[in-house]
């Protein structure tokens, strides 16, 4: 076989999987009902965890269930089916709601569970594929998960049913962050640590440049002083403000270069020549979060940002991207 024509086939193999799954997501968002309310009420009611509980691929699904719930506001931990009955059900404290996962309904593991969460007072949420299935008519709350078809050639492997049961629990988890009004601030304190963190917790002001680390120019500045100052201090840019500490408007690297091509001759050149006037700025209390999408989220991404008081407007310093995007976080 063409080795160009190989490659396309397994690229379109690849694209039929991505679609044949997002339209068994569809599927099951037209199919959503009151069930997804009344799992969401049964947990908000309990103060205690919530148990996911599934075997095989199920099972894999369940851990990253578990784990967006345990973020999102809702206490929850993983319970291997199989291991349950083996001293693992020490785990449930009476009246955990449990969720549990199986594509057929009729997973052993799962179904030797009942009676015994039953014993434990544990409200049953049931993800299934089959509502048919004696799962299904022993749980308290099913979650319908059908699938037309898993998405491989063979219609054997857990592919759909799997991202379909993954799309359930999020949005479960979701649903729980609305009615519990979960915050930006509730999610920094359960993610405190890596780049998500650290974009949540620290402020511009945390991080940013200021003082004699900062050049900084007056508008009548030379051009020639302006790349002494942006050489000594080699930020990428520097602010010009006036007389009282007023941002009017910042010299960056490009601004620079962009200034040699035009004048033949800088010597008259002043800063507020070349200079970006009224530029975008960011208050110094602002998250580090905020400053990222201050840079990022446009259609020209700028790599440093003029911090100033959000109450006497002076100019404060510098923050760049660098200084959001540590490499040890990433």
């Amino acid at each position: 076989m063409d080795g160009r024509k190989e490659t396309k086939e397994w690229v379109d193999v690849a694209r039929a999987v991505l679609e044949i799954e997002s339209q068994a997501l569809l599927r099951v968002a037209d199919r959503l009902d009151d069930n997804l309310a009344k799992a969401v009420s049964l947990i908000l009611e309990h103060r205690g965890k919530v148990v996911v509980t599934g075997i095989g691929k199920s099972g894999h699904i369940g851990h990253k269930i578990a784990a967006t719930l345990s973020s999102t506001g809702t206490p929850a931990v993983f319970l291997h089916a199989a291991e349950a009955v083996h001293g693992d059900l020490g785990i449930y404290t009476p009246g955990d709601p449990s969720i549990l996962i199986s594509k057929s309904g009729a997973t052993g593991e799962l179904l030797r569970l009942v009676p015994l969460l039953r014993q434990f007072k544990s409200p049953m949420i049931a993800i299934v594929g089959n509502l048919n299935s004696p799962l299904a008519g022993q749980a308290d709350v099913v979650l319908d998960a059908r699938v037309e078809r898993e998405a491989d050639h063979l219609n054997l492997a857990p592919t759909c049913s799997s991202t379909v049961a993954l799309a359930l629990g999020d949005a479960l988890a979701v649903a729980l962050m609305h009615a519990r009004r979960f915050t930006h601030q509730d999610f920094a304190q359960f993610h405190p640590a890596g780049q998500l963190g650290r974009n949540l917790w620290l402020r511009v002001a945390d991080v940013m440049h200021q003082g004699a680390a900062v050049a900084w120019v007056g508008p009548e500045t030379p051009l020639r002083q302006v790349i002494i100052a942006m050489t000594k201090r080699p930020l990428g840019a520097a602010c010009v403000v006036d007389q009282d500490s007023l941002l009017l408007g910042i010299i960056t690297d490009g601004d620079i270069r962009r200034a040699l091509l035009t004048y033949e001759d800088f010597r008259d050149v002043q800063a507020q020549d070349i200079m970006t006037k009224g530029p975008v700025s960011v208050p110094a209390p602002a998250s580090l979060k905020d400053a990222a999408r201050l840079m990022e989220d446009r259609p020209s991404q700028i790599s440093v940002l003029p911090v100033v008081d959000p109450d006497t407007k002076r100019c404060l310093g510098l923050i760049r991207i660098h200084d959001i995007y540590q490499p040890d976080l990433i």
